[in-house]
């Protein structure tokens, strides 16, 4: 049997990356999916289980449209998958409270609206779960990764009182840290070879990861497999905080 038969999902950030390999693997694994991402992003899809919706999450009406959404559709939610994330590099001097505020509202504030708009829907599923992108920067940082570091800290500090607060209704909260990940915010450094192999060269495994790498680590937690697993962090990293 399919590891998600039956489950209907939320993923954000679903045109490319992890959240769209996510996305299609949730679909494959039995889950009817809603794909979320920016509006004109390529929310396309060849699997007739996986809907799509195109809405800017930093905006306030975003949360209830996407939830509103996946009930219509169909008929319920059971799991939350906090993908979309966006980059960020300015030294702390340099960078501009429009950049912070930015980087906090996709990376942090999206998900934490997103999951209290989801809450009632979940606590009524009999396998809800919450999954977070967050970062193996949540526990190291890089010169002018400030608001980066800071959000995806955040990330990990909401998922872990989310799985404290909706424990006592069976409800799973958990995040993934991707290491280096060659997805479509990484491409402008991993398409050049010489950079590439700087971060392979820190895996232990000796290569960057794929978007797959990620989002199987998401559909063991969105599963029964992960059921009795929560308030975690699991790094999908290819060994590469061993040596940090």
């Amino acid at each position: 049997m399919a590891r998600l038969e039956g489950r209907k999902a939320v993923v954000t950030g679903a045109a490319s990356g992890i959240g769209r390999a996510s996305a299609e693997l949730f679909a494959a694994e039995g889950a009817r999916v809603l794909a979320v991402d920016r509006p004109g992003s390529n929310l396309t899809f060849e699997h007739g289980a996986i809907a799509s919706l195109g809405v800017d999450l930093a905006e306030d009406a975003s949360p209830k449209a996407i939830v509103d959404h996946a009930l219509e559709a169909f008929g319920g939610l059971d799991i939350l998958f906090n993908n979309a994330g966006i980059g960020s590099n300015a030294l702390v001097a340099q960078m501009t409270d429009e950049q912070w505020d930015h980087t906090q509202d996709v990376n942090l504030r999206a998900a934490f609206r997103l999951s209290r708009e989801a809450i009632p829907h979940l606590t009524k599923s009999v396998a809800g779960r919450i999954v977070c992108t967050a970062s193996v920067m949540a526990n190291g940082t890089d010169y002018g990764l400030a608001a980066y570091c800071a959000s995806k800290a955040g990330v990990v500090g909401l998922t872990r009182t989310l799985a404290l607060e909706l424990g006592k209704w069976g409800v799973t909260a958990n995040a993934v840290l991707p290491g280096a990940i060659r997805t479509g915010m990484t491409r402008q450094s991993f398409d050049n070879a010489d950079v590439a192999a700087v971060w392979a060269r820190k895996s232990v495994l000796r290569r960057l990861g794929e978007p797959i790498d990620v989002a199987r680590v998401a559909l063991f937690l969105a599963s029964d497999d992960g059921g009795f697993v929560t308030g975690q962090t699991i790094a999908a990293d290819g060994g590469m905080t061993l040596r940090i």
